[in-house]
């Protein structure tokens, strides 16, 4: 890995789009654990041991920002934002686990859900405002980005008709791979609480669907239930 220089964590851009499979959480070979790695940058400024962090699970947490906005663009900069508070907040936090994902993508939670708040807001200012202009984009792959944004959008609409926690335990447990265990360190619930919510949005996700729901935009493997 490139050495980053101290300050801000590198830019998640680097990484245009999700893959299927999130990168291994804890370095095989006898490397360090994330949890090792935290310290090391909490300890003594280590941009270079929290730039492995960011290498190791920028991309997990880019596909759960996509999966909560189904907006590229948008998951970008929430995946920036997740990682600038983890910076600024590394002092101060105690990992529970060698893994960091899971506590990053609690982080990505919230930022999530801030930005669906600020978005309403922004939606009700531009109702009072004529709409802009078309300017479409008629290259391959900008129409290729938004036929998979707006088939996200159909996945969130079936989604969203579940309570707020269940939607979370669903898009980390199901989406994100995570264990039990993982995703009550992630919600800051306990265990059976993740498999009764779990259970409960499967159950009310079995109803038939249209077939465009079937699967997963970001990847062909992917599963959306």
């Amino acid at each position: 890995m490139t050495p980053l220089p101290s300050g801000p964590p590198p830019d998640p851009r680097e990484h245009p789009r999700p893959i299927p499979e999130p990168p291994p959480r804890v370095r095989s070979g006898g490397g360090p654990t994330d949890a090792e790695l935290w310290r090391q940058a909490a300890s003594d400024g280590g941009a270079e041991a929290f730039g492995t962090v960011f290498d190791r699970h920028a991309r997990a947490v880019y596909n759960h920002c996509f999966r909560g906005t189904a907006d590229w663009a948008t998951a970008e900069d929430l995946t920036s934002i997740v990682f600038l508070e983890a910076w600024r907040r590394r002092a101060d936090v105690r990992l529970e686990r060698d893994s960091a994902l899971p506590w990053l993508l609690g982080v990505a939670n919230n930022v999530v859900r801030n930005q669906h708040r600020a978005r309403r807001r922004h939606r009700a200012a531009l109702d009072r405002l004529p709409p802009p202009p078309a300017e479409p984009d008629h290259s391959d792959d900008v129409a290729g980005r938004l036929d998979d944004e707006k088939a996200m959008r159909r996945v969130l609409e079936l989604v969203h008709r579940l309570p707020r926690a269940d939607q979370d335990v669903l898009a980390l447990c199901v989406w994100d791979g995570l264990s039990y265990a993982e995703a009550a360190v992630a919600l800051g619930v306990a265990v059976g609480t993740v498999r009764s919510r779990l259970a409960r949005a499967r159950g009310r996700l079995r109803e038939p669907r249209p077939s465009a729901l079937r699967r997963s935009p970001c990847a062909s493997s992917a599963t959306i239930w």
